[in-house]
């Protein structure tokens, strides 16, 4: 099983506002930047849907570690989807689990792969997480 690191940033100009997303995919000496933005949307959404669109690009089931300042994201996929996909998507405040279609899209992504997730501090200067960071506001900059 090949094995691909991926970085993963989202951005929003106003929350909610214009928004963008980055990433990093490297397998070995192997780079792809991907990016894009949405008009309206949240921070959160464009958290997700970095890491969506990184799992999405990889054409054979890997062996995953992604990268990511957004505890949300890895909260959400490793802790709290098991007890909102048993409660029927509905959260702790018996509210509808926000941004369910995304995190639908998101356990599907990451299935056909064995992913490892990394919280990485943002803004604290790790290199590949300033690169998808300024592809994501530059993203956001452009869908405004």
């Amino acid at each position: 099983m090949k094995k691909v690191d991926i970085f993963t940033d989202g951005a929003c100009k106003g929350n909610p506002g214009p928004g963008g997303w980055g990433v990093l995919l490297r397998m070995g000496e192997h780079e792809k930047e991907m990016s894009g933005g949405e008009p309206d949307t949240t921070n959160n959404r464009m958290e997700m849907t970095a890491a969506i669109k990184a799992l999405g690009a990889l054409i054979e089931p890997c062996e995953v570690t992604l990268h990511t300042d957004s505890k949300y994201v890895i909260d959400g996929i490793t802790k709290w989807v098991h007890g909102w996909k048993k409660k029927g998507w509905i959260n702790s405040s018996k509210q509808p689990v926000r941004n369910a279609d995304l995190w639908h899209d998101l356990i599907e992504a990451s299935g056909r792969h064995k992913v490892e997730w990394q919280w990485v501090r943002g803004h604290s200067g790790h290199v590949e997480n300033e690169r998808v960071d300024k592809l994501a506001s530059d993203a956001a900059k452009a869908a405004a």
